[in-house]
């Protein structure tokens, strides 16, 4: 009873189990599998048991394209990967996941969460929001390359990371420092050497601060 009251607090913080009362979240509970992942661990989305879906409770995530190895999205608490194999076919690999820190994830097989899909239909609507933001974040990335330059996209996107991954420290917000220079490249489609370069910039004219395991900059509530 203990472990499946820890799951429940777990999945209470997901948006997707939001409309779902105490009841079902504890019966659901009772057939999910907890897991913790060290740092740099491929999850791997494809076993031998099948697919999964994959709720990241604590920690940070990357999704990597594994024709080109390019990192397509950096997920957070909060966050679900794995749902498209409720959509693909069985062959059909088009992500795959490594952590980019400690993390605990709590997982569903997809026949699992299909069939609660099929019992719970508020959760068919939730995923498919999951699904649609998906693309919007593509389309973001694509109106970005045509109406920004190299500059204006690193800029913002490490913006975007510390204040989706930061937290305050006198005064200031300070986020791991997770990513790659490579990687950042990856995710603002320019080079590593213009990543460099940029933040260099940005760290001269006081806009950010970094080293080998922070970066930060000032709280934008100040």
């Amino acid at each position: 009873m203990t472990e499946t009251l820890t799951k429940y607090w777990f999945l209470e913080d997901f948006n997707l189990f939001k409309k779902l009362g105490m009841k079902a979240l504890m019966e659901i509970c009772e057939e999910l599998v907890m897991h913790r992942y060290p740092k740099g661990t491929q999850i791997e989305l494809d076993s031998s048991d099948g697919r999964s879906v994959f709720f990241l409770k604590k920690g940070s995530v990357k999704l990597i394209d594994p024709n080109s190895g390019m990192v397509k999205f950096v997920l957070g608490p909060g966050n679900i990967f794995g749902e498209l194999s409720l959509y693909q076919e069985p062959d059909e690999v088009t992500e795959e996941a490594y952590t980019l820190e400690e993390s605990v994830v709590c997982i569903f097989s997809a026949k699992q969460m299909n069939t609660l899909i099929e019992k719970h239909k508020s959760l068919k609507n939730g995923i498919l929001k999951v699904y649609g933001f998906r693309f919007q974040r593509l389309e973001r990335k694509l109106e970005d390359l045509v109406h920004k330059d190299s500059p204006t996209r690193i800029k913002e996107f490490i913006h975007d990371h510390i204040t989706t991954f930061g937290i305050v420290v006198d005064g200031r917000l300070e986020a791991k420092k997770l990513l790659s220079h490579k990687d950042i490249a990856h995710l603002t489609n320019t080079s590593r050497q213009t990543v460099n370069n940029v933040m260099v910039r940005l760290r001269r004219e006081g806009i950010i601060d970094y080293n080998s395991k922070v970066l930060s900059m000032q709280n934008p509530s100040k």
